[in-house]
Parts: structure tokens; sequence; C-alpha cells
């Protein structure tokens, strides 16, 4: 079989299987999904941050050598800045409240929580789309390297993705969407990796020069909706007993990425 069509292949596999295997959540009980929504939701900020920080920044990193770590921090505040700038544009374009911030300057408010909802899903959405997209270049350098390294890598990324992928379809319903419109835009989202991998077999050396700080972006979607939305959303339940299922959700998360990068490598 052509290096092509291994590339497209699993790169299809890898956005496809992880999409579905998270919307098995859609069939359950709406009852059930109303208990789990925000356990998953912290479990998702839980991945999100172990996926930058743990997984992302450091590969960066570790692509561009210590003397390059500057420019990777420098592109990770630019992508902050420049996700905190997206965020005010999708705040702005759904708030249709007569009193809203963005209407009445005189008199200042805040955003709803649900424009903030919303506004994470339609984030989530374009940092994933940067990450899947990665994934494809990774997964295609692979199999540019030797086909039984890409398949090992390929089956790596599915086993990494899923659990993400549920968090990520999680943030998606909790921030209003319909459970058709979330899985539709979870799965297209998804299948940008084999935009990726296709890049990544006719132009790799150049999409390999640029592969650090495209990662770094990548982390910093991830961080900035971790911290800047998902967090404060998780404060507003101050009860003991919510809070502690909120941390061991978290840590879930963080453990469930730290251990699929680990046997990654």
């Amino acid at each position: 079989m052509p290096l092509l069509a291994w590339i497209v292949l699993f790169t299809l596999l890898g956005g496809a299987l992880s999409a579905l295997a998270a919307s098995v959540f859609l069939v359950a009980p709406e009852s059930l999904r109303a208990r789990v929504l925000p356990h998953l939701v912290s479990f998702a900020t839980g991945a999100l941050l172990g996926a930058a920080l743990l997984g992302l920044l450091p590969h960066a990193i570790e692509q561009v050598g210590l003397s390059g770590a500057h420019n990777v921090g420098l592109t990770l505040l630019a992508g902050l800045l420049i996700f905190f700038v997206l965020e005010k544009m999708v705040l702005w374009r759904h708030c249709h409240q007569e009193v809203c911030e963005g209407h009445v300057p005189a008199a200042p408010g805040h955003a709803t929580d649900e424009h903030r909802d919303a506004a994470s899903a339609s984030l989530i959405l374009i940092g994933d789309g940067f990450h899947n997209v990665l994934d494809g270049v990774l997964i295609a350098a692979a199999f540019m390297t030797d086909v039984h390294l890409g398949v090992v890598t390929a089956l790596a990324v599915i086993a990494h993705e899923i659990p993400q992928e549920v968090g990520d379809l999680a943030i998606l319903l909790h921030g209003g969407m319909s459970r058709l419109r979330a899985l539709t835009l979870n799965l297209l989202t998804s299948l940008t990796s084999v935009v990726g991998g296709v890049a990544a077999y006719f132009a790799l050396a150049p999409v390999q020069q640029a592969l650090p700080y495209l990662i770094s972006l990548a982390a910093a979607s991830f961080l900035y909706i971790a911290v800047a939305d998902l967090i404060p959303g998780l404060h507003r339940r101050v009860d003991a007993g919510s809070g502690f299922r909120q941390f061991v959700f978290i840590v879930l998360g963080v453990a469930v990425i730290y251990v699929s990068h680990s046997l990654a490598h």
C-alpha cells in the first residue's frame, strides 16, 4: 500500500475512532448525563492541563533545545493573548441580551454564564483543531520514518485522544449545543488530523521546522480554556463536597494523560 494511503487511513481512524468512542456518552439517559456532565468538565480541565504541561510544551522544548526555549515561551504567551482576544470576540458575538457589557457601556456588567459556556465550546473546537492537525503531522512523520512506527504512533494517538474527546464533547454540551450538533462538530474537528497528515507528507521539512511553535500554540489554547474558562465555571459550586469531587476528577484527568503519554514513549 502506498505511504500516503497508510497516512490517510490511520489519521482518519485516529480522528474518527476517538470521536465516535466519545459519542457513546450521547446515548446515555438524560438524567445520567446531567449527573455525569459536571464530572466530565472537571476531567476535561485536568486533561487539558496535563496535555499542555506534560505533553505539548515539553515536546516543543525538546525539539528546539534549551537555546530555543525562550522562543517557545514567547509563542505560548502570544497564543494566550490571541485566545484572550478570540474569547472577547466570541463573547461579544454571543451577547444578545439588552443589558450586556457590549451593548450598554454606561451600565457595565459581566457576560452571563451561558455566554462563557458558549465561548468555551467555541474555543475548544479551535484548540482541538490545532491539536488534531498536529497529531496528523506526528503520525505522518512516524510513517515516513517506518510503517511499523507509524502504526504504533497512530494507536498511541487514538488511546491518548479518547479521554480528551470525551471531555471536549462534555464542554460542547455544557456550552448549550444539541447532541447532534456537538457530535458533528466534534467529529469534523477530529478529522482535521487527516489534513495535518497529508500536509506533512507533501511538505514535511518546513512543517517540522514550525512544529514546536504550532505545538506551543496548541498548548496555549488548552491552558487558556482550562484556566480562564473551565476553572472559573467550576467555582460556581462552592460546597465542600462539590469541590472535593472536582479536585478528584481534575487529578484523574491529569493522571490519564500522564499515563497515556508515558505509554506512548
